[in-house]
């Protein structure tokens, strides 16, 4: 599942991918919602973006393997090339700058959407719109870092469509 979104005459694309059968999950939204994520950010030139749903084993092996953690957890982001936000992203070349991948667990989601007081909706809207803020470069390391990039969420998340 793709999505493009153009931007004077260039390209940026999400490629979404579940591959779990634990939660259902429509790819083609949240596919939707990363790419307007990405625009709201002002990514504006040839990019691309990978959304992945997998399972708890698998991100519990991603979650080691980069982060050092031996337990599932709910998103992770692995940015590629470094991005100059605005309508220059895409390479000179033509080739499009490869964004990163962001990895969801819907069914670690799931379980702790009631801990949050949310839907499984929200929690995964959340965290793919987390996932690709990370992507992008925000972190939140401190609490300005922290109160910048929850407010870079609310704003994203209050324009996405229905």
């Amino acid at each position: 599942m793709s999505s493009d979104l153009a931007h004077d005459g260039r390209r940026v694309d999400v490629e979404g991918h579940n591959e779990q059968t634990d939660v259902e999950i429509d790819v083609a939204h949240w596919v939707s919602l990363a790419a307007h994520a990405l625009d709201a950010e002002g990514i504006g030139g040839d990019a691309e973006l990978s959304l992945l749903f997998v399972d708890e084993t698998v991100i519990a092996g991603l979650n080691e393997q980069y982060m050092g953690e031996a337990r599932p957890t709910d998103v992770l982001a692995f940015p590629l090339d470094e991005v100059d936000q605005g309508p220059s992203v895409g390479s000179a070349l033509g080739v499009p700058t490869l964004l990163g991948d962001v990895v969801v667990c819907p069914a670690v989601a799931a379980r702790q959407a009631p801990d949050h007081g949310s839907t499984l909706d929200d929690e995964l809207a959340l965290l793919v719109v987390h996932g690709v803020l990370h992507v992008l470069g925000h972190d939140h390391a401190d609490e300005t870092e922290t109160a910048a990039m929850q407010a870079r969420e609310r704003h994203i998340l209050d324009t996405f469509g229905p």
